[in-house]
């Protein structure tokens, strides 16, 4: 035997797995096709968001939240409706999820020495429904440090684990009903930076052996055949022209081998794609996009210029919103706003793009997001130098800039002056019949908004707040819902519903556990927290 337990992928849920197991004193053999650059995988390029029930952040904002709140937001998104077959773990998962992040999970992390912002984001608010989808309260927590904050403690590494970095594993070996270990190629060295796309060139072969197997490997976000083999028509079809939020390696082939060795996979159709994606200006991997974390008051318009409905608001159906545009005949939408919106309620996701919170800069952060005049210096930079960005004094200007970004001009300055106007007279009051001017108030009721994430309400066509902005968005690729479906210990299960013996999967690659907690929708900060709670779940399942 190599190892008591060979984990395969060293992001954020394979290296839980892993700390959980040699704290119990267990030799790993931690393997992953890419370089030593790239451990933590997706997780040290997100925003370090995590979505906890009850915080003391919440309550000294003022937030009055509970298990029971927080289960019924979670059960009103999932909507699940498989409960006798291919939702039946997932929602135990989701049940046990919700009291681990209401529970322990706080103090658990705490002790490892993370830490969060004061202030409480407000992500995902929802299709305005208290039965439907969405947070009902913020629940989005910070992490300070981001993505690398939050993978620091589990890159502590002892003499139990060994690296097996370059290994690309092509079989599960089963034999007998009982995992026996992994066979795979030795890929080609290769030093690229973290994130950049690397080469698969085969150098050799290899074989490793241990009566357990942890699989940790992610979704399909990079491999956009599988996102459009997989694609629900319930969501239309597919965008020809997409970006891609995640790295190369993101590609989705474990899931097929863990079919081939006896896995049962489940909700395929279930994923989770942006609709406020951007083109990096200085892209890292194919196709690099960026999502805008968007603030209440930008107006949203399709591709011909018409304004959204409800609940397609910024910030608060993503799937809803993505399901409406792709009805359009269109791959892109846009964002209209001013400079005063812009300066206040844009945040870009991603570490990168926040490095005064990665670098825990506690004076860059003040500077840039409370004392600061105007947008963080990453999204003036996005302004200043993204393909997707027009800045114009006038309307008329701007929609010229706006349609020179398209093969055939779509917009007509008229039809959206009329819109922006409209809009604009529902302003002057602190009531209205407009559900986004609601939202825009009902937002700065909650102090953690009006302090860093709400515009003071004011009209888009003011020239004292311009000048004025147009956004190009395109649908940006990032999660899998479904996957590997496993019992509440991430043991994976065959199609009889029975556990193959040593095989565990936590992560995307499980859908964060039962194959697909989250049912069809998240309520965001839940995917790096699905990926601790299942990676401690498989770790401390596997040790025992």
């Amino acid at each position: 035997m190599h190892a008591d337990v060979i984990v395969v992928g060293a992001g954020l849920a394979g290296l839980v797995a892993t700390h959980e197991l040699t704290r119990r004193g267990k030799r790993v053999a931690l393997v992953d096709q890419e370089g030593p650059a790239n451990l933590g995988g997706q997780a040290h390029w997100s925003f370090g968001g995590l979505f906890f029930v009850g915080s003391p952040e919440q309550r000294r904002m003022g937030v009055k939240d509970s298990v029971e709140l927080a289960w019924n937001d979670w059960q009103g998104s999932a909507g699940f409706d498989r409960l006798d077959d291919e939702d039946s773990w997932a929602v135990r998962w989701a049940r046990a999820y919700v009291e681990f992040a209401a529970g322990e999970k706080r103090s658990w992390l705490q002790g490892l020495g993370l830490r969060w912002l004061p202030t409480v984001g407000w992500a995902e608010r929802g299709d305005l429904r208290a039965d439907g989808h969405g947070n009902s309260v913020p629940r989005f927590h910070v992490t300070w440090g981001t993505g690398p904050g939050v993978l620091e403690p589990f890159l502590r590494f002892g003499e139990l684990v060994t690296f097996h970095h370059r290994h690309r594993v092509d079989e599960l070996i089963v034999s007998g009903g009982a995992i026996q270990g992994v066979r795979g190629t030795v890929l080609a060295e290769d030093h690229a930076p973290r994130g950049v796309a690397t080469s698969r060139e085969p150098a050799g072969e290899f074989t490793l052996e241990a009566p357990a197997v942890i699989v940790t490997t992610g979704g399909i976000g990079a491999n956009h055949d599988l996102v459009r083999a997989y694609w629900p028509s319930r969501l239309g079809t597919p965008p020809d022209d997409m970006i891609t939020g995640v790295p190369a390696y993101v590609d989705g082939r474990m899931l097929d081998i863990a079919a081939e060795a006896g896995a049962r996979l489940v909700n395929r159709d279930r994923m989770w794609h942006y609709t406020e994606g951007l083109r990096n200006w200085d892209p890292i991997w194919p196709g690099h996009g960026i999502r805008i974390l968007p603030g209440p008051s930008s107006m949203w318009f399709d591709a011909l210029g018409n304004r959204l409905p409800d609940p397609c608001l910024p910030g608060y159906d993503t799937l809803g919103t993505l399901r409406h545009l792709r009805t359009t005949g269109h791959d892109h939408s846009w964002f209209v706003l001013t400079e005063r919106i812009i300066a206040k309620e844009f945040a870009l996701s991603g570490s990168e793009q926040n490095p005064d919170i990665t670098s825990k800069d506690r004076q860059a952060f003040l500077r840039s997001r409370l004392l600061g005049k105007g947008a963080p210096a990453p999204v003036e930079a996005f302004k200043r130098r993204g393909a997707d960005f027009v800045v114009a004094a006038t309307l008329e200007e701007l929609v010229e800039g706006m349609n020179k970004l398209t093969d055939t001009p779509l917009l007509d300055a008229e039809h959206l002056r009329r819109q922006i106007v409209a809009r604009d007279l529902q302003i002057a009051n602190p009531f209205s019949k407009d559900s986004q001017v609601q939202g825009i108030h009902n937002s700065r009721r909650y102090l953690g908004d009006k302090l860093g994430r709400t515009a003071t309400p004011h009209r888009i066509l003011d020239p004292e707040a311009g000048p004025l902005i147009g956004v190009q968005l395109r649908v940006l690729t990032r999660k899998s819902l479904g996957g590997i479906q496993t019992d509440l210990d991430s043991r994976v299960l065959d199609a009889s519903g029975r556990a193959i013996d040593g095989l565990f999967a936590a992560g995307e690659v499980a859908g964060f556990g039962g194959g697909g907690v989250h049912g069809y929708n998240a309520l965001e900060g839940t995917f790096l927290g699905g990926c601790l709670f299942s990676g401690r779940q498989a770790g401390r399942a596997a040790a025992r």
